[in-house]
């Protein structure tokens, strides 16, 4: 299947810096837009705030996001779960980076652990409140 699923972040004003720091955690290829570079519309309310953010960590692994303007309602942004499927012994390591990195100013909700089916398991709330759950499956031997 060619379909890929794109978590979309909202935020109240601090989308720039939440992109930035996934950006440093994860990797990829960052791009941002404001509203001023998109609308242009002059409107000193939303000028600066990212009207499009998006990051391209790899095929099949790309988060965007965007600042909700002032006159919308910002509710939570829900969980975004990484998981591995233990074909690549590599992808535990990423993963771990990940975590960690997430986690810098955050809160564990739950630490990263070996589960009861085998695999580490953890969640996290980063600084910025979105959650994030990961599964890092042991390596197939």
């Amino acid at each position: 299947m060619s379909i890929g699923l794109t978590p979309y972040l909202r935020f109240a004003g601090d989308a720039k810096e939440a992109m930035e720091f996934y950006h440093q955690v994860l990797g990829g290829e960052l791009s941002m837009l404001t509203f001023q570079e998109g609308m242009n519309d002059n409107n000193p309310a939303v000028a600066g705030l990212i009207m499009h953010a998006s990051i391209f960590v790899e095929r099949g692994l790309h988060l965007m996001a965007s600042d909700t303007p002032p006159e919308m309602d910002v509710r939570g942004n829900g969980v975004i779960a990484l998981s591995s499927d233990g074909n690549d012994s590599l992808d535990s390591a990423t993963l771990t980076k990940w975590w960690e990195g997430l986690g810098e100013g955050g809160q564990v909700n739950q630490p990263l652990a070996q589960a009861p089916w085998g695999d580490s398991y953890g969640e996290l709330r980063d600084k910025f409140g979105v959650v994030w759950m990961f599964n890092i499956s042991a390596a197939a031997s």
